[in-house]
C-alpha cells in the first residue's frame, strides 16, 4: 500500500515537472512589447496621440480615428502572443502581420496581412460565414498577396477558421500566431484553426488595428524564430523617417484661417475640402516650416465629374494652338481643381486638376515669363498618371537642392525640375480653389 503510494506520488511529480519544463521552455525567448505602463516601443502610424493609450495592464485604442499603431522594429519569423477583447458588441480590430509604416494609398490601413480580431456581435451583419467570421480570419490587404487555406471565404482570398472558439466581449481571448518563412498558423484560445500561406510580405512591422470602437490588447510578447532569408520583395517598403502631419482626427499642426469650420473638417481620417466660391483661397497651411523634403499626400475629387472644355497643354509646356491661332481647347470629364503649396510659396504649386497633361504639372513656373523655352518643358507631365474623379491618388514630392520631383500613383511625372527664387525654408499648403477636395495620410520625410 505504501510502495502504491510513493509510486503514484513519484508519477504525481514527474508529470508536473514535466509539464512545467515544457511551458519554461515555451516561455524562453520571449520579450513582452508592451511594460504595462507607456507606449515605448510602439510608433502611431496614422493616427492621434490619445487612440492607443497606456493603461493598467492592458493597451486601449478608443477606435477613433481609424488607423494603426506598430512596432518600433520590423520582424521576420516569430511566435506572437496576446490577449484581446472589445467593449463593445460588434467591435473591430485587427493584428497586422508584416504591416508597412505608411498606410496604403486613400485608406487608414498598411499593407500586409490582418489577423482578424472582430466581436461575435459582427456575425449579425450580412455574409457572415460567407465573406467574414469573428473567429480568427487571416486576409492579405491592400496590395499583399496570401495564399488562403481550406476552410476559405467566398472570394477566395480569406482563410476562414476550422472551428468557433472566441468568447463575446467583454470577455477576454487568447492569440498565438506562429508566423514563420511566410506562413501564419493562428490559435485561438488554445487550439490551432486558421492557416495562410506563401504571404507577401513576410517581414516587416507588427501593427495594432484601431476601427471604430474600444479595445483592449493584454500579455503581448514576442518569440523571434530563425531567419529565413526574406528578399527585399518580400520586406515591405521602407519608409522610415516619416513622420505624419494630419493625426486623422484634429487639425493640430495646421495654420487655419478664423471661418475654417466652414470649408475644411476632419472625416473618417482625412480632410474634407467642402465645395463653395466663397472658400476659394482658404487654403490650409503647416504651422511649420520646412527646407527640404519629402512628401507624401493622397487626394481624391470626390465630386460627379462633368464635361467641360480646358485649354491643352502642348509638350513643351506651351497652351496649344490651332492653325487660326486660338488656343486649343479639348473636352474632359472635370471634378474639380487643387493643388499643393510648397514652401509657403503660390508659385510652387503641384496641380491637381482634370486637364489632358494630368496632375503634378507645376504651373508657376511653367507660365512665368522668365522661365526659359528649354526649361518649361520639364514642368509639364510626362505622363497623365491621374486615376478616374472618385479614386484616391498619391503624390511623392521630393523638394531637394533646387529642383523638385512628383510621383504620382508610383509614376514619375515630374523629374528634376529647377525651382529658382524659392524662401529658404517655408510651410506646407493645401488649396482650397473652391472645389470640393479630399486629402489624407499625408506624411513628410526633412530630406
Amino acid at each position: 500500500m505504501i510502495s502504491r503510494l510513493f509510486f503514484a506520488t513519484l508519477l504525481a511529480a514527474a508529470f508536473t515537472t514535466s509539464s512545467l519544463s515544457a511551458q519554461d521552455t515555451d516561455t524562453e525567448g520571449f520579450v513582452s512589447l508592451y511594460n504595462g505602463k507607456d507606449l515605448s516601443g510602439w510608433v502611431p502610424c496614422n493616427v492621434a496621440a490619445d487612440t492607443f493609450q497606456a493603461k493598467d495592464g492592458y493597451i486601449m485604442t478608443t477606435g477613433i480615428p481609424t488607423g494603426v499603431m506598430r512596432t518600433e522594429r520590423m520582424y521576420e519569423n516569430f511566435i506572437i502572443e496576446l490577449e484581446w477583447r472589445h467593449l463593445k458588441e460588434a467591435g473591430n480590430a485587427g493584428l497586422f502581420i508584416w504591416g508597412e509604416s505608411i498606410p496604403a494609398p486613400g485608406v487608414p490601413f498598411s499593407r500586409g496581412i490582418e489577423v482578424q480580431i472582430l466581436d461575435l456581435g459582427y456575425e449579425k451583419n450580412k455574409g457572415a460565414k460567407e465573406w467574414f467570421t469573428s473567429h480568427g480570419d487571416i486576409f492579405p490587404i491592400w496590395g499583399a498577396t496570401m495564399t488562403a487555406v481550406d476552410p476559405v471565404a467566398k472570394g477566395g482570398k480569406r482563410s476562414f477558421p476550422k472551428e468557433d472558439r472566441v468568447k463575446p466581449s467583454p470577455e477576454w481571448n487568447h492569440y498565438r500566431a506562429v508566423c514563420n518563412n511566410g506562413e501564419i498558423r493562428l490559435s485561438v484560445n488554445g487550439k490551432e484553426v486558421t492557416v495562410g500561406r506563401d504571404c507577401l510580405p513576410r517581414k516587416g512591422y507588427i501593427c495594432l488595428e484601431s476601427e471604430g470602437s474600444e479595445a483592449h490588447f493584454r500579455n503581448i510578447r514576442i518569440k523571434e524564430l530563425p531567419s529565413t532569408g526574406a528578399t527585399a520583395e518580400q520586406t515591405i517598403r521602407d519608409f522610415s523617417g516619416f513622420k505624419q502631419l494630419f493625426d486623422g482626427k484634429t487639425l493640430k499642426g495646421w495654420a487655419t484661417p478664423d471661418d475654417l469650420d466652414k470649408w475644411w473638417s476632419a472625416q473618417g481620417a482625412f480632410f474634407h475640402v467642402k465645395e463653395g466660391k466663397l472658400g476659394k483661397g482658404k487654403d490650409l497651411w503647416t504651422e511649420k516650416s520646412y527646407k527640404d523634403f519629402q512628401l507624401i499626400v493622397d487626394w481624391r475629387m470626390p465630386t460627379k465629374p462633368e464635361p467641360k472644355k480646358l485649354i491643352v497643354i502642348a509638350p513643351d509646356g506651351k497652351e496649344a494652338v490651332n492653325p487660326d491661332g486660338t488656343k486649343q481647347t479639348v473636352e474632359v470629364m472635370d471634378a474639380g481643381d487643387s493643388g499643393i503649396f510648397l514652401r509657403g510659396t503660390k508659385k510652387a504649386q503641384v496641380n491637381i486638376f482634370c486637364r489632358p497633361c494630368g496632375s503634378g504639372e507645376v504651373n508657376g513656373f511653367r507660365m512665368a515669363k522668365d522661365t526659359p523655352d528649354d526649361t518649361r518643358k520639364l514642368y509639364v507631365p510626362k505622363e497623365k498618371a491621374d486615376n478616374k474623379p472618385g479614386i484616391w491618388n498619391r503624390f511623392v514630392i521630393t523638394l531637394q537642392k533646387g529642383k523638385l520631383s512628383v510621383e504620382l500613383n508610383e509614376k514619375l511625372v515630374i523629374d528634376q525640375a529647377p525651382v529658382p527664387g524659392l524662401p529658404e525654408k517655408g510651410p506646407i499648403g493645401l488649396q482650397h480653389h473652391g472645389d470640393e477636395m479630399q486629402f489624407g495620410n499625408i506624411f513628410i520625410k526633412e530630406l
